[in-house]
């Protein structure tokens, strides 16, 4: 589990980097400073498409040669070295052919999208289905500290400069493929039944016939799990955005770093006790109760209107969101047969992608915004999400495991 922790806090990491340097190495090429949100649409509106397309494709790997390892280590390599490249070429680059920079810019998250939902379906192997969600908080726990980083030491990792930054975030990658691979990626809690990558009972209409997959139990499945995360990713990055604005507007506060990263680190301190309360209480439970507290939550922030009032409610956004964070995998892993783990990994994350993408474009830097729209539109995406997630009970458990035939 911490050799998995390790690749998810250097994709963490590399994520922090890019976002704190894209502008400025734009700009520092003579690109508009809008082009930074066109291209991170790009990068969304693709990667929603590519993450369920990559999960999918290692869950073929993973019965084809038994191990997903040989697919993630070719996308760590491929990413680590368009990490690097990206600072380089601004560096040494031509700037008559300043047009290969948004296309490395595309390409290096492309290839983050080919790894991350395989490397982190491998969960599924490392604990029972009603430990996962303690298995998960070494994620969360680690992601939440590289993520702090952001707000919290973003004037010392521009301080490094783009070159030493990106070589940091690129032998970050290399090294936590190293430590999962010594730590041995393919082993597993219980011994491994031989599956079929794909096997599904077939579905008939009322007319007469089949029904095609995405209209059976397991698409249905797919399609929560693919809303889920589309609902979580808009209600967290809405926060985001109208949270700080609460704060300069009502609070006076003019550098809000230091309470978003208070947020970041609650989430991570709180990651292994929200784990076991979900081991204890049911995941699906403990994210519908996170959910709807994290839309409670989320609309007091309206009522904030002093420093020590926005801590207390920043530590308990922390909190509420832990429960949330922490199932999310869990949940994307018991909605689908044990052969199609990337899949379902994919679709969460490529919901996630999408909302990210629908919010560039929403809230641009040109658009106007009113901060109570930003917050009530991430208390209904909590919400929702949370409806979706308690819906997802009326289904039957999904086959785990489907014997491989002749």
């Amino acid at each position: 589990m911490w050799g998995l922790a390790a690749v998810n806090g250097t994709i963490t990491l590399t994520w922090v980097i890019y976002n704190l340097y894209l502008l400025q190495l734009l700009t520092q090429f003579g690109f508009p400073a809008p082009i930074a949100t066109v291209i991170l649409v790009v990068e969304n509106l693709l990667s929603a498409v590519i993450e369920p397309v990559m999960g999918g494709f290692s869950d073929r790997v993973q019965y084809w040669v038994g191990s997903r390892f040989p697919f993630i280590a070719i996308g760590i390599v491929l990413a680590s070295a368009c990490f690097i490249g990206i600072p380089v070429f601004v560096v040494f680059g031509d700037p008559a052919m300043r047009w290969v920079l948004p296309v490395l810019l595309i390409a290096w998250a492309l290839a983050m999208s080919v790894f991350r939902s395989p490397a982190l379906a491998l969960l599924g192997r490392y604990a029972t289905q009603v430990q996962l969600p303690q298995a998960a908080s070494v994620l969360t726990l680690v992601g939440g500290v590289f993520s702090a980083m952001g707000p919290l030491a973003n004037q010392f990792i521009l301080g490094l400069g783009p070159v030493v930054a990106f070589s940091v975030g690129s032998l970050s990658m290399l090294l936590a493929a190293t430590v999962l691979r010594l730590a041995g990626p393919d082993q597993q809690v219980a011994s491994p039944v031989p599956v079929e990558p794909v096997t599904l009972p077939v579905q008939t209409s009322r007319i007469g016939g089949p029904l095609p997959v995405w209209m059976g139990a397991l698409g249905l499945r797919l399609g929560l799990v693919f809303i889920s995360g589309a609902g979580m990713g808009m209600g967290f990055r809405l926060l985001l955005i109208g949270f700080p604005q609460v704060l300069k507007t009502q609070v006076g506060l003019t550098n809000v770093s230091l309470i978003l990263g208070c947020l970041f680190m609650t989430l991570s301190v709180l990651a292994v006790p929200a784990g076991r309360v979900a081991t204890h209480l049911g995941n699906r439970t403990v994210m519908v109760a996170g959910g709807v507290g994290m839309a409670v939550l989320t609309g007091l922030t309206l009522m904030v209107h002093q420093v020590s009032t926005a801590v207390i409610l920043t530590i308990a956004l922390g909190a509420a969101f832990s429960l949330v964070s922490n199932g999310v995998l869990p949940f994307a892993l018991a909605m689908v047969p044990t052969n199609q783990a990337g899949l379902g990994t994919g679709l969460y994350f490529g919901g996630g992608a999408l909302a990210a993408s629908l919010l560039g474009i929403l809230f641009n830097p040109g658009s106007n915004w009113p901060t109570i729209g930003a917050i009530g539109m991430s208390i209904g995406a909590f919400l929702g999400s949370s409806l979706v997630i308690a819906i997802s009970y009326q289904l039957a458990d999904p086959v785990r495991e489907v014997p491989s035939t002749p």
